[in-house]
């Protein structure tokens, strides 16, 4: 049920029934069952197909969530930016968001970003402000907060990487989805990390809701990887919003061992999934290996329609 200071909120302020409106479509995908790219009796692997909502990706929940907030408590409208660092996908969830509220939006982002990602940015009519390709997303933070200081009545810096609305909209969602969708049957989740709030907000819910179910994180074996978004937390700036204790267990998962996934994906199921989605996909397979019977559920954070170069190397188009 809302919150009755909500519903008043809501007929007092028309960006905030806009932004509800938004609410259907975020959150509720689906879960794909795994047939074909792997099977072992007794274990059963499920993937929620996270770019089956607005926004386009897993991101667009934590995006909302933040976006909701901000505008609740007053921190943005019509002249005050929205500012966060971004590896792409976030971003773009925020200007989504941001186009369909009429809401400036601006984003540090890694030069290196995809060009679809850069393409769609630029349609959405995003204000980007580029950083250098060898810092990642650790210096557009830095740049982010150096713009924060400069203009503090020019942005919000919603600080996706410390921003607890990140891992609450998987705590009071996502988990609730699996949970449900499995019949409470789930027994292992598992999940990449980069700003960490999918592995985090889904797992602290799961736990929860049974104890016993296993929650594995997953990052990239080595520094220099080629999964855009992820984090080697050894090298990496560590998220605000990481706890490394809440994981069950820790993997790790080779860049090329993900690539290699992307092309048995498709062949045997019919999907093109990003490099994280296929990362997730590869881990599951490898936590499989290891168990006798249980259902694992693990997450596609977006397909390949933005990864135009993965695509091109792998399939030599």
């Amino acid at each position: 049920m809302s919150n009755p200071k909500e519903i008043l909120t809501t007929q007092m302020n028309p960006l905030i029934k806009r932004l509800k409106d938004i609410e259907a479509f975020v959150g509720n995908t689906p879960l794909y069952p795994i047939r074909n790219v792997y099977k072992k009796e007794g274990v059963s692997i499920y993937a929620k197909l996270e770019w089956q909502q607005f926004g386009g990706s897993v991101k667009a929940r934590p995006a909302f969530n933040i976006f909701k907030q901000a505008l609740l408590e007053g921190k943005v409208d019509r002249n005050k930016h929205l500012l966060d660092a971004t590896s792409g996908n976030t971003g773009i969830a925020y200007a989504s968001i941001g186009a369909a509220l009429e809401i400036p939006v601006t984003l540090c982002l890694p030069e290196n970003a995809s060009k679809e990602r850069k393409m769609i940015l630029n349609a959405l009519g995003v204000n980007i402000v580029y950083t250098s390709r060898f810092d990642g997303t650790d210096g557009a933070q830095l740049k982010a907060k150096e713009l924060k200081a400069e203009f503090p009545d020019k942005y919000y810096y919603a600080d996706q990487y410390a921003n607890d609305n990140n891992w609450k909209a998987h705590y009071n969602h996502t988990a609730e989805e699996i949970f449900r969708e499995t019949d409470g049957k789930v027994t292992h989740f598992v999940a990449g990390l980069g700003t960490t709030g999918t592995f985090m907000g889904t797992t602290r819910k799961l736990h929860e809701l049974n104890p016993a179910i296993q929650c594995i994180s997953v990052q990239p074996d080595i520094a220099l990887h080629g999964l855009e978004g992820w984090k080697h937390m050894e090298t990496a700036r560590v998220p605000k919003i990481y706890d490394a204790a809440i994981a069950d267990q820790e993997m790790t998962i080779d860049t090329l061992a993900s690539y290699d996934m992307i092309k048995k994906f498709a062949a045997k199921e019919g999907y093109l999934l990003s490099p994280s989605s296929a990362a997730n996909m590869a881990s599951a397979i490898k936590l499989a290996e290891t168990i006798d019977e249980g259902v694992i559920v693990t997450v596609f954070p977006d397909n390949a329609e933005k990864y135009s170069e993965v695509l091109n190397h792998l399939f030599k188009f």
